[in-house]
């Protein structure tokens, strides 16, 4: 039996290192989306081991300077992406004022530091919120296009199929294969 899964990265990132921390019988408080303060006194052995613990799950431990700013980028690109609510209208704006940095800096480290521009990553980050929407069946073209701030159901099918490969309609009839394959399995 397959299962469709939909799921919020933020909740699960923030419940995955809590119960890694409670493990550790850490004291912590969270100052932000990914960013916490540990409250008591650790030793190198111990964030050693919440590394490692962490690791499993994909989630590492920033320690550089610039690392952690790239982190906050992308932080802040998927939190804008997966919200609710409209995508702003200038991405530059938005990571600027929510990371109190100007945006050619913003831009300059993130590209040192990932080999890729943050448009680039924001485009990829959509194609997968896009992907998302798609794969719960609750959405037009048109209202996912809106809520990526896209201008046109166009302009989302060309950068859907540039980050892909495939359009969304293509997309589409695949989980749609696949859930009737899998209807079909269960009999």
């Amino acid at each position: 039996m397959k299962l469709y899964l939909k799921f919020d990265s933020n909740i699960a990132l923030k419940k995955i290192v809590e119960e890694q921390l409670d493990k550790l019988q850490m004291k912590f408080d969270y100052l932000g989306f990914a960013e916490i303060e540990i409250d008591n006194a650790v030793s190198g052995s111990e964030i050693k081991e919440l590394d490692a613990r962490l690791n499993m799950y994909g989630i590492q431990i920033v320690e550089n300077q610039k690392s952690v700013l790239v982190q906050k980028i992308k932080d802040a690109i998927v939190e804008m992406v997966y919200s609710e609510e409209k995508l702003p209208i200038s991405n530059s704006a938005y990571l600027s004022d929510k990371l109190k940095q100007r945006y050619g800096y913003l831009s300059s480290v993130f590209t040192e530091i990932t080999y890729t521009s943050i448009e680039n990553f924001i485009l990829l980050q959509k194609a997968e919120r896009g992907k998302q929407l798609i794969s719960t069946n609750e959405f037009t073209f048109t209202e996912i296009a809106y809520t990526l701030n896209y201008s046109s159901v166009a302009h989302f099918s060309n950068q859907f199929k540039s980050v892909t490969g495939i359009t969304p309609t293509a997309f589409q009839r695949i989980i749609r294969k696949r859930r009737e394959n899998s209807i079909i399995l269960q009999k």
